[in-house]
């Protein structure tokens, strides 16, 4: 997991990497943003924010269940923390018959919502280990958060700068292939 973030740190590590994905978004035109083959699983950006999208919304979910006196299944029913292929598959279809309008929305949503639960929740609930129960006995809010900010903008974005650059060198050879 690498160290544990404060409050502060942790906004400065969060706003750092959703500036640099943000950066690249704004390089990929909207038709672009829908083409499969992003990732190796076929993915496009739009379902790489959606699968980001996916993830905020369901810490925003476990930690509202906790603060209700409720018990969540996490990371969903049935499903254990070595099931994460299914789990993420599941996000996968909850979301890629959305409209990418629809997913960029959620994009800015569940970011200021991440934002807003760190800002109410004090460095010391931030930083015990298993402070909420669904958070299980080694990870601390902070861990989840910055696991579903900071971290997976990075993700994102490194997978979408790997397939930016094949089109970049796929338009290259197409261009000097038709002179």
């Amino acid at each position: 997991m690498g160290k544990r973030l404060a409050r502060r740190e942790l906004f400065q590590e969060i706003a750092v990497e959703r500036e640099a994905l943000n950066k690249l978004l704004k390089q990929i035109k909207a038709r672009q943003m829908t083409l499969p083959g992003v990732t190796p699983g076929g993915w496009s950006v739009k379902d790489i924010l959606a699968h980001v999208v996916g993830w905020q919304g369901r810490i925003l979910k476990w930690h509202e269940a906790e603060q209700r006196g409720e018990t969540p299944a996490v990371p969903a029913p049935g499903l254990t923390w070595r099931d994460l292929k299914r789990f993420n598959e599941m996000i996968y279809q909850e979301h890629r018959r959305r409209s990418l309008k629809a997913v960029l929305l959620d994009y800015e949503v569940f970011h200021n919502r991440m934002i807003a639960l760190i800002e109410a929740t004090s460095d010391a609930d931030l930083l015990v280990v298993g402070r909420f129960k669904w958070m299980g006995p080694t990870w601390t809010l902070s861990d989840y958060c910055r696991a579903e900010t900071a971290s997976h903008y990075r993700w994102a974005r490194k997978w979408i700068r790997r397939w930016q650059r094949a089109q970049d060198q796929s338009e290259h050879r197409t261009s000097s292939r038709s002179r």
